[in-house]
């Protein structure tokens, strides 16, 4: 093992080198650009539900199985709540087994990263490119194409079926 890498291990920087498909925390995916969406902490509590400002704005997450989008089967995208960002179409959802709604991939560029260390392991979190709102984690145990797991909180999510869904 070489300082660097030995280094990076010590200073907990495991899940760097097991994620080496993530983005760098703080960079985007190239893509369009992405007017940002501000608000107050105040407007916020007012346009969210408690639950929705809890996971958004405060990064915390819903009980598993408890959202409707778990069993969600038709043709559409999913949106951000708060503003309205696309952020999966529906072929890219899959039942990961966790109780949250599980994406493989996500739209370029709709999605910000930044590591997250709650947890005793850093953990890769995202958030919506546009108003700045935690929608969930990024694990690498998810199906091909990408073996990536968006693993995210439904009650932040807005199903928009097809129209001929």
């Amino acid at each position: 093992m070489d300082r660097r890498t030995f280094i990076m291990l010590a200073a907990g920087g495991a899940s760097a080198l097991a994620l080496p498909k993530l983005i760098l925390p703080g960079q985007a995916m190239a893509a369009e650009h992405i007017d940002k969406l501000m608000h107050s902490d105040a407007e916020w509590k007012r346009l969210l539900t408690p639950e929705q400002y809890d996971i958004l704005r405060e990064e915390g997450t819903e009980r598993p199985y408890t959202s409707p989008l778990n069993k969600e089967k038709r043709s559409g995208m999913f949106l951000c709540v708060a503003c309205g960002l696309p952020l999966f179409p529906s072929r890219f959802k899959y039942d990961s087994g966790t109780g949250w709604p599980s994406f493989y991939d996500v739209l370029p560029g709709h999605v910000e990263t930044k590591v997250d260390h709650k947890l005793l392991l850093p953990r890769t979190e995202y958030h919506c490119a546009r108003c700045g709102g935690h929608h969930g984690h990024i694990f690498d145990d998810g199906p091909k194409p990408t073996s990536l797991r968006y693993c995210n909180n439904g009650r932040v999510l807005k199903f928009v079926p097809d129209k001929a869904s």
